[in-house]
């Protein structure tokens, strides 16, 4: 596409395409949407006319738009429900970090941009951001003159080109349509529609068929597919690469995760994990040596992004973490197979991590221990449905342990297997709010309601932003200062994109002087970046934070149909 002309002419060419009326420009394929709005995406959105005009028909809308100029004419008319993204084809590397998955994707008048060379690519990567049933719409346009091709950057399109992606991708042809130009140019229009008849990946009936139906002699395999879906769900921030087939993350962050679930199983609560462990004379397991079992004087939630260790602490934490990784390195890792066949799903390498004095829990540091890939529809997976994964994997894992004959009651075995994050926690938060309180009142001046900018006086909450019991999560910029009426009137609810977006200002005022002026600054830019996948590593823009944070409430929203609330 070419920058400058769209750069230079983006207020005339909003106001023509505005001048337009979005339902009657798609009429003609609008019979194929599914009858409930969900999840859509608009690339290439331009001015926004085809994705406010889709919010306004109760859809949640990502309109990805590369091109500055229009992206800031759109924002100040922008539907609430519209979340922008600075992304483009063929990689729409960011859309793909966020791991949405659309029931709608609308390419409009944009086609023509993509280099021939990089169409299947496009293509491919479009279909792997479909859901179940999704439809795929794409026009394109016939009949420009040469200097026209050239000034826009327009490139020769055809219908055999896109009848043979969606083949490839098998892809179901719902309609074809085509129609003059709106404007009366001598220009033609060819609209067709797909549909995704299913996930198109196995992925998750692969992951299902490992639960439930793969032979298992330990609870390794579902230990490790635990620890890989609450990284792809908590901590997708984590990750250290990402290609067209593949996601890495640091192999001592899957270590790490591995001893938040067994830690409370065998430390704690004495539950055998191999039909012939003996935990008396501390043998049956390959991982659990000495640092593991001196890992009994730390708390599980300790063990948390942006934490720091100490000598003896140290020191155990990171010989535990390097056994656990030899372990599913050797194990788990290798005997988990696709279907009727020897390949392995997962690859690793463990590179032994040397000891120190001072072990801080960072992306930087647990790369140290190697690196693990996950195939990329695998992952988009874990993260998307682990909601619905983690209790079936607790329910077998419970299966396993009883047929061992170490019988306790399953109250018992829920207990064990919570995941250690389940605990919720604002006394840090709470702490923050009340020096900062106190400050403000010295000077004359009081700690406002996040949601209601009403004063804070005696008696106030620290409010979970995204709520606990939906997504456990308890890292400093997702909790805020609250009036108690209001956090009580919000309960579980998730916050609208409107409400989201008139406190903004009064959350980046909390996270600067809250948190950011002090000594939890490095933790808490490193919470972010690790659970935030559009945080840019390193990044300690709040701004940027905040469009990060719009993002992940889009996600849960939709991933786990999160009722929405607003003020009254």
């Amino acid at each position: 596409m070419s920058k400058s002309f769209y750069h230079h002419n983006a207020k005339s060419l909003a106001d023509q395409y505005n001048s337009l009326d979005a339902a009657d420009v798609h009429k003609s394929w609008l019979r194929h949407l599914p009858e409930q709005p969900a999840m859509a995406c608009d690339i290439g959105a331009g001015s926004g006319r085809d994705a406010n005009w889709l919010a306004s028909q109760g859809w949640d809308v990502v309109a990805v738009e590369p091109e500055s100029a229009f992206r800031e004419l759109a924002l100040a008319n922008s539907h609430s429900n519209v979340t922008w993204l600075d992304d483009k084809l063929p990689e729409l590397r960011k859309l793909r970090i966020a791991s949405y998955r659309f029931n709608l994707i609308l390419l409009s008048a944009v086609w023509m941009h993509v280099p021939q060379k990089q169409r299947a690519r496009a293509f491919r990567i479009l279909t792997e951001l479909l859901a179940p049933g999704g439809v795929l719409v794409i026009t394109l346009r016939h009949g420009s003159d040469e200097e026209e091709n050239r000034t826009r950057g327009f490139l020769q399109v055809s219908r055999e080109e896109l009848d043979q992606l969606a083949k490839q991708k098998a892809l179901a042809t719902l309609d074809v349509v085509k129609q003059g130009d709106r404007f009366g140019r001598d220009v033609q229009w060819e609209t067709f529609v797909y549909r995704l008849p299913d996930d198109g990946t196995g992925s998750l009936p692969l992951l299902r068929h490992i639960i439930v139906n793969d032979d298992k002699s330990a609870t390794y395999k579902l230990g490790l597919l635990r620890a890989l879906i609450r990284i792809a769900e908590g901590a997708p921030g984590m990750v250290i690469h990402r290609d067209d087939s593949g996601v890495e993350v640091p192999f001592g962050l899957v270590g790490l995760y591995w001893l938040k679930t067994y830690m409370p199983l065998v430390l704690k609560h004495n539950i055998i994990q191999t039909p012939r462990a003996s935990h008396e004379n501390k043998r049956g397991y390959g991982w659990a040596k000495e640092h593991f079992w001196n890992l009994n004087k730390i708390s599980v939630h300790d063990l948390r992004i942006g934490t720091h260790f100490y000598d003896e602490d140290a020191n155990n934490i990171i010989g535990a973490i390097n056994r656990a990784c030899k372990n599913i390195e050797e194990m788990p890792a290798n005997f988990i197979t696709f279907p009727g066949s020897n390949n392995s799903i997962f690859q690793c390498e463990h590179t032994t991590k040397r000891r120190s004095k001072h072990l801080f829990l960072d992306r930087e540091t647990l790369s140290q221990f190697g690196r693990f890939r996950i195939p990329t529809a695998i992952w988009q997976c874990m993260g998307q449905f682990a909601c619905w994964l983690d209790p079936a994997i607790v329910n077998e894992w419970i299966n396993v342990m009883d047929r061992w004959n170490h019988l306790y009651n399953k109250q018992t075995y829920h207990q064990a297997l919570a995941w250690s994050e389940a605990m919720r926690h604002t006394s840090l938060a709470r702490q923050c709010a009340d020096k900062l309180r106190t400050k403000l009142q010295a000077e004359g001046d009081w700690l406002n309601c996040v949601w209601s900018n009403s004063r804070l006086k005696n008696q106030y909450d620290i409010d979970h932003c995204f709520p606990w019991s939906r997504w456990f999560n308890n890292d400093l910029w997702n909790l805020m200062p609250a009036s108690s009426r209001i956090n009580n009137q919000k309960r579980e609810k998730l916050p609208s994109a409107v409400l989201m977006n008139e406190a903004r200002k009064r959350i980046l005022t909390w996270w600067e002087s809250g948190y950011c002026e002090g000594d939890l600054r490095q933790r808490f830019f490193t919470e972010a970046q690790s659970a935030l996948p559009l945080m840019d590593r390193d990044s300690e823009d709040l701004g940027a934070m905040f469009e990060a944070m719009l993002h992940q409430r889009l996600s849960l929203k939709r991933n786990q149909q999160l009722v929405e609330w607003t003020l009254n």
